[in-house]
């Protein structure tokens, strides 16, 4: 007998729960008979914890029994990101260095979704270090993308968004950096939301013998609708360690209540990086159904040197990403550090300057990066959400050879570098706000999302359009042959 319940969204799945239509351990039967049939294909799940789940599936059945609930994501099968600590499980974040990391206690967003009541069951796939918008590395192998199993699904929390295309999980946690939500929600047609900067803390997602908070990365949920984004950030969101002990969240909630209520700005195109004209053309006619609907839009942007930005944030991007780099990589970076001092601009030499640059000169990027904040601060003060392209184009064909920083896409029939579009990812974080991505149909057979900027800490803003949109104009769509098991 066929079955889509796993594609129905977590609230969805919820009530069916309380109404006593679905148990618990049915939902994790569909989602492991799925993982059991989509997975040798698309290789989202890297390992799992079957019988520990159908443990606490029958837990949360026997709590419904007696008409008690455990939390609000009660008896959802749910998923996580490989680098998240989850004791039991490696957290390797694909680097066979460190296949043995054994984790001795839970990541604080693994153990509020358990305390939530969700029944996490398996970990899905990443790209080697995270840092990649590929998701393959040599301990786990590739993960496709089930739109086009030629394609990439995104990265790095490339597994996390296939995983709740395929149907596998209710929902899933990520982390972002250079858009490792934001891009696989835009490649994979799922919702993804990328918080304020801190509001969910990093503790257990943080490379093996570092534990203090990286700069620009934030964890965040991904999920089949905006409502479960909404719901999964209520239960994610707060301090933990020295200052849980004093400071607690209250997020404000969207002022807004429909379409006519908001102010929107637009950025699709920019001298930093070459977007494809069709994603373009596709963003503008959501845009244009939007306001035709009541959004007040407007082609207007924060008061900021996109070029200067961009180069600002790859600096600040590439600085954080350098203090989990190994001695050999680091010694070896030297070289393209010293040619970036020479004035030999190029992509390569910039990622190995950032990782030898004197705290001095990031100091000054952070200052120059202050002044950024502020004009955005500004931008809000006339506008409550800026739109925006997540990526330059929908998700590319597989390219896994020699290095990311020399590997090309294909935009417009020009091979453009594949890194130039973080320019859309650093848009918004390295600045440390919140934005959405919302899946707004198809371009030739492949999801697009539109991403959502908000202010500082409203993130419930974002979250809020995303959800007019999907009432609007249509969410989430099961890839073709994904539909029922």
């Amino acid at each position: 007998m066929s079955s889509d319940l796993m594609l129905k969204t977590a609230e969805e799945l919820s009530e069916l729960i309380r109404t006593r239509t679905v148990s618990s351990r049915e939902l994790l039967d569909e989602a492991v008979a799925r993982f059991e049939a989509f997975n040798p294909t698309v290789n989202a799940i890297t390992e799992h914890k079957i019988e520990e789940a159908q443990k606490a599936a029958l837990n949360a059945d026997e709590a419904t029994a007696r008409d008690e609930s455990i939390g609000v994501l009660h008896g959802l099968p749910v998923t996580i990101k490989e680098a998240y600590d989850w004791v039991g499980t490696p957290s390797t974040w694909g680097n066979p260095e460190w296949i043995n990391n054994f984790p001795e206690r839970n990541s604080p967003s693994v153990e509020r979704l358990l305390d939530a009541g969700a029944i996490i069951w398996a970990k899905t796939n990443v790209p080697f270090m995270l840092s990649d918008w590929q998701s393959f590395n040599d301990i786990y192998g590739c993960t496709n993308n089930p739109w086009d199993l030629n394609r990439t699904p995104g990265g790095s929390s490339g597994g996390s968004a296939v995983s709740l295309a395929t149907g596998m999980s209710a929902l899933e946690i990520g982390s972002d950096i250079g858009a490792s939500i934001r891009n696989p929600a835009h490649y994979c047609g799922v919702f993804g939301h990328k918080p304020t900067m801190g509001l969910i803390p990093q503790t257990g997602h943080t490379a093996p013998g570092f534990d203090t908070e990286v700069d620009i990365a934030v964890m965040g949920p991904l999920a089949r609708s905006a409502n479960d984004l909404d719901r999964a950030l209520s239960v994610l969101a707060g301090p933990d360690g020295y200052d849980a002990t004093a400071y607690t969240v209250q997020l404000p909630e969207a002022e807004g209540k429909r379409l006519e209520d908001y102010r929107v700005g637009v950025l699709l195109d920019t001298t930093a990086c070459v977007t494809s004209t069709a994603l373009i053309e596709h963003l503008q006619n959501t845009i244009d159904s939007l306001a035709s609907r009541g959004v007040n839009v407007s082609d207007a942007v924060p008061d900021i040197n996109q070029d200067e930005f961009f180069e600002n944030y790859l600096l600040l991007l590439r600085a954080a990403n350098g203090v989990s780099m190994n001695d050999e990589a680091f010694n070896n970076a030297r070289a393209g550090h010293e040619g970036w001092e020479r004035g030999e601009r190029n992509y390569r030499n910039l990622v190995d300057h950032a990782a030898h640059m004197t705290h001095r000169e990031w100091f000054a990027l952070d200052q120059q990066r202050d002044k950024y904040r502020r004009a955005w601060a500004e931008f809000f003060e006339e506008f409550d959400l800026l739109l925006c392209p997540a990526a330059a184009s929908t998700a590319f064909v597989h390219d896994h050879e020699g290095e990311r920083p020399d590997r090309t896409i294909d935009i417009e029939g020009s091979q453009e570098p594949v890194v130039d579009q973080l320019f859309w990812a650093g848009w918004s974080c390295s600045v440390y706000l919140p934005s959405t991505v919302a899946p707004v149909g198809l371009l030739d057979a492949l999801p697009v999302g539109l991403q959502i900027v908000a202010p500082h800490l409203q993130d419930r803003r974002s979250i809020h359009f995303a959800s007019l949109i999907e009432r609007e104009l249509g969410g989430f769509i099961a890839p073709p042959g994904f539909e029922t098991i």
